[in-house]
């Protein structure tokens, strides 16, 4: 079985929008949070979100893309770009075949379905976007990453909710391993802030709406005082491939994708397992299915959400798969930082998971001040620790009940 790793790194989030200011402001502990900039939320009960700030996608694509192309789509490429370049990999005629995209989402072009609604009933039929239908499809950022730059293997986009984003390198490393692609573009990548989002989350309750005045608090992954999610948008995408290309061209080489898991809670269309039954089955998978122990992980990037469900299932869900060394796991929750950027959530934490393994620190879960008795593990509370990472798990949780875990390790050549 062909060994798979990771080689570029690509980013466009609320913290920063490139990987080198991701990261730092990620150990940092900088929230990316703060008021809505661009809409009007007076009408809405929430008014805070994880906004990607001082985006220009002119930087990285002509006008006329740029028009036929929703914000999330934008993202993917962008951060397709950047990974491309840090990867020093350029397709051509030659190897073109071989490359394939994998760019997952939650919405897709969500935000385009209420602004082209919009103009149909204050304008009529006529002033909709011709382009309405390529806006708004979920595949459209895998295709247009594939068309910006000139992937011609396979191009896959699947929607697992707030789990896309981890199961798209899961899905880059199986496309290899299966010998129909050397080099995969992979990642997430979500935005969908317009005020239909929030009006709906708002009304499940599943947002924070009381935040103190100070937004960068909201977000309180595993606190006792959590009140709920903080809606974010952005793209983390990386390049896969088969060590073996890898080695030909003498890449460098940041991780290695050892295996992972995708499973059912078949309970509930929003609710996880209040067991974590879901979770601990992908968790235990993903461990036999990378032939690796319990023991050999050394941190989890949690989904932890912020909300009251979440955090608590998934601790019961870690403790069940781990057993005692869970008290021993670092285990660290992103959103605390970037909110909750659904069909990119899982692809930050997995390219933050990476920078951890490189750099050996891990990320600090921010706004940890009194932990909830029944969340009682070690989540890396406010400040980042230096600790050697030679594996790390991602999890990511869905909508629907979907749970993936993806496991990726130090490369030793």
């Amino acid at each position: 079985m062909s060994r798979v790793v990771i080689t570029g790194l690509g980013a466009i989030t609320p913290i920063g929008n490139d990987v080198p200011t991701f990261w730092r402001n990620l150990v940092n502990g900088v929230s990316g949070i703060d008021y809505i900039k661009s809409f009007d939320p007076d009408d809405l009960p929430v008014k805070i979100a994880a906004e990607v700030k001082d985006f220009k996608p002119e930087e990285y694509m002509d006008r006329k893309t740029v028009k036929r192309s929703s914000r999330c789509t934008q993202f993917a490429v962008a951060a397709a770009l950047q990974a491309l370049k840090d990867a020093g990999f350029e397709i051509s005629p030659d190897n073109a075949e071989r490359v394939g995209v994998v760019i997952n989402t939650g919405g897709g072009g969500i935000a385009n379905v209420y602004t082209e609604t919009l103009n149909y009933l204050k304008k009529g039929p006529r002033f909709v976007n011709p382009l309405f239908i390529p806006l708004i499809m979920p595949n459209a950022p895998s295709c247009m990453v594939s068309i910006v730059t000139g992937a011609k293997g396979p191009v896959i986009t699947s929607t697992l909710a707030c789990a896309a984003g981890n199961y798209a390198f899961l899905e880059a490393m199986h496309i290899i391993r299966r010998g129909e692609a050397d080099v995969v573009i992979a990642g997430g990548t979500e935005s969908g802030t317009v005020p239909i989002t929030f009006a709906s989350l708002s009304r499940m309750g599943a947002m924070v709406s009381d935040h103190d005045g100070d937004p960068r608090k909201a977000s309180r992954p595993f606190d006792r005082n959590r009140k709920g999610l903080v809606y974010g948008e952005g793209a983390a995408v990386m390049v896969v491939e088969s060590e073996e290309h890898a080695r030909k061209r003498g890449a460098h080489v940041y991780a290695e994708v050892v295996g992972g898991a995708v499973t059912a809670d078949a309970y509930h269309i929003t609710a996880p397992d209040p067991e974590g039954d879901g979770a601990a089955r992908a968790m235990r998978l993903a461990l036999e299915r990378s032939g690796m122990r319990p023991e050999d992980i050394d941190v989890i990037f949690a989904h932890g959400t912020g909300t009251p469900l979440n955090d608590v299932s998934e601790t019961k869900a870690i403790k069940r798969v781990f057993g005692e060394h869970a008290y021993r796991l670092a285990i660290t929750a992103t959103k605390s930082m970037l909110g909750h950027m659904l069909g990119a959530a899982a692809a930050a934490s997995a390219l933050a998971a990476v920078l951890s393994i490189k750099d050996g620190i891990v990320p600090p879960t921010i706004n940890l001040e009194e932990p909830d008795p029944e969340c009682d593990l070690d989540y890396v509370p406010n400040v980042a620790r230096e600790m050697p990472v030679k594996a790390a798990m991602v999890n990511g949780f869905g909508f629907g009940g979907q749970n993936v875990a993806l496991i990726l390790r130090e490369y030793k050549g």
